[in-house]
């Protein structure tokens, strides 16, 4: 098989919010088709839809009642067997979401399972005796709560790490895993280029499913008896070995709770299990001890520095990279580690993160709008969230934290997937142009000023920029191919490395700090035949807030 996803560049597209062609406020498969253009001229190579399955959108998608179905708000599957012709004609690539740790409460199979204890389909979901009137163990649901749900036709308890409306599958079960193969079968034969996996090293589970260790919310850690549990590689080499080997495909597998020694097993060179993993190492940086993900602290320049560069030396030469600031489930990057309190500010930040990113090896992710510098939403009402972890995470920290409202909603607004899943913004018309009707989400008020159209021809735009990023990966062997040395690692202002590859060295400089200061550190290393990029102008003996270069030298 190829290797053609080592070259690429993904762009993420959240169909919700993408673009709406019928004015139902509902971003549907005929307005990503109308958007085709606009990916390819970013210089995108694959488009990776979130989910577009059949489901009753209790988790936006994510709950599957069909798989072989098109959501009807997205539209048909005529329309995405033309998708399927567009996009290819353009020379883009089609990436499907795959979520099978799961299924929705809806699905034909758990409608079954559930009905008795001798039901064909009982064990294709895990099913336990309570303990008294407890759940069968402590774990918690990562959308808050128990992760057991008690049924009341049989008396039993069905698991759920996410939402109770997403009973796990067994995958103990020959038959639930021959039905997932089937399922990718259908949709690879149907024309599409790949998978991106959602969750997909919880699918084994402990033996005997143990109490996890308590956590501050009173229940147990699921983490344990979930992630990458004892089965996980058998599993994902069957996979492989009965689907993925018979396609010249790209895969990446969504894996909270991998260290870079297991990455290199799961996205091995050999190639017998994923082409690439999702790692969230360097997104759970600025956790909050107590409050997990629901922090008001800062990324900590250092812990970034000494994470990436540990994934980038870690994998070189033994397997693969994926590379991400922002996806449906992240804050948006240029509010969270970059700066948006100035036009500015914003610009100069999204393109250093941009920069940073995108000359390290591995294959880049661009989430919608990402390419525009799109920023943070200020909500300023629970009423406003759409999304179940955001209104479960601020009923928890009022309820069983006791927070006051304004911390409560403050923790919650900074890091809520709703930031990012606002809808894109393409001009300054009425709803950003992204519907005619009601967007089913608010808009980011922003969008007058913050949209493709005002951007796409500027030559000075994150847009352009970001377009210009992806250019020099494909025309330079050494962002793809090259190893990599950590500089200034103990800089409290720059993030630094350089690639190195057959006698050419590029060097990458991006600053951090948000006001001029002297580029002392950084003077040694500006040199080189070639400035590939820099996003600021600089005066003598300056670097100004989120400056960043690029060089490139030969020896």
């Amino acid at each position: 098989m190829s290797d053609w996803w080592k070259k690429s560049v993904v762009y993420q597209v959240y169909p919700r919010s993408f673009c709406d062609s019928n004015g139902d406020g509902v971003g549907d498969l005929r307005g990503i088709i109308g958007k085709l253009d606009y990916i390819k001229t970013l210089g995108a190579d694959v488009i990776w839809l979130n989910p577009i399955y059949a489901s009753p959108n209790d988790d936006n998608g994510s709950d599957i009642s069909d798989y072989y179905a098109i959501m009807p708000a997205f539209g048909t599957m005529a329309e995405l067997d033309e998708l399927l012709r567009e996009a290819p004609a353009r020379g883009l690539h089609i990436l499907m979401d795959l979520v099978v740790n799961h299924t929705s409460d809806e699905h034909p199979w758990f409608k079954e399972s559930r009905k008795s204890k001798d039901n064909p389909y009982r064990d294709f979901y895990i099913w336990r005796e309570g303990k008294g009137t407890l759940p069968p163990n402590n774990w918690w649901s990562y959308f808050g709560g128990s992760a057991w749900q008690k049924c009341d036709e049989t008396g039993e308890y069905y698991l759920h790490v996410f939402s109770r409306k997403q009973p796990d599958l067994n995958w103990e079960n020959p038959a639930v895993r021959q039905e997932v193969y089937r399922i990718m079968r259908f949709w690879l034969d149907k024309g599409v280029d790949g998978f991106r996996m959602d969750v997909i090293n919880y699918i084994s589970k402990v033996p005997g499913l143990p109490d996890g260790p308590l956590m501050p919310n009173g229940l147990g850690d699921f983490g344990p008896g979930c992630i990458n549990g004892p089965r996980i590689h058998e599993f994902l080499q069957e996979m492989n070995r009965e689907v993925l080997s018979h396609y010249d495909v790209m895969t990446v597998g969504e894996m909270p709770g991998v260290s870079p020694e297991q990455a290199c097993r799961y996205a091995s060179v050999e190639g017998n299990e994923l082409n690439m993993v999702f790692q969230f190492q360097h997104m759970e940086l600025d956790f909050d001890e107590r409050y997990s993900k629901w922090t008001l602290l800062p990324t900590p320049l250092d812990a970034l520095r000494r994470n990436l560069s540990t994934w980038q030396t870690a994998l070189h030469g033994k397997g693969w990279n994926s590379l991400y600031w922002n996806n449906h489930d992240q804050p948006r990057i240029v509010s969270r580690m970059g700066d948006d309190s100035t036009d500015a500010l914003r610009t100069a930040s999204a393109k250093m993160l941009g920069t940073l990113l995108h000359m390290m090896q591995g294959t880049p992710y661009v989430y919608e709008g990402e390419e525009l510098g799109m920023t943070n939403v200020p909500f300023t009402s629970v009423e406003q969230y759409r999304d179940i972890d955001a209104l479960n995470g601020y009923r928890e920290l009022t309820i069983i934290h006791g927070l006051p409202h304004e911390e409560a909603f403050a923790r919650v607004n900074g890091h809520s997937r709703d930031n990012a899943r606002t809808p894109m913004q393409w001009d300054d018309s009425p709803n950003a142009g992204f519907t005619a009707g009601e967007p089913w989400i608010m808009m980011n008020p922003n969008y007058t000023t913050i949209h493709a159209a005002a951007q796409i021809n500027d030559p000075d735009s994150v847009f352009s920029y970001y377009r210009q990023l992806i250019g020099l990966r494909k025309q330079y062997d050494i962002i793809t191919e090259g190893d990599y040395e950590q500089l200034l690692e103990n800089s409290k202002h720059f993030f630094a490395y350089r690639r190195h590859r057959n006698g050419q060295t590029l060097t990458v400089l991006c600053g951090f700090n948000r006001e001029t200061i002297a580029d002392d550190e950084v003077a040694p290393y500006c040199t080189g035949t070639q400035l590939l990029c820099n996003c600021s102008e600089s005066s003598s003996g300056c670097w100004q807030p989120f400056e960043t270069r690029v060089y490139l030298s030969q020896e």
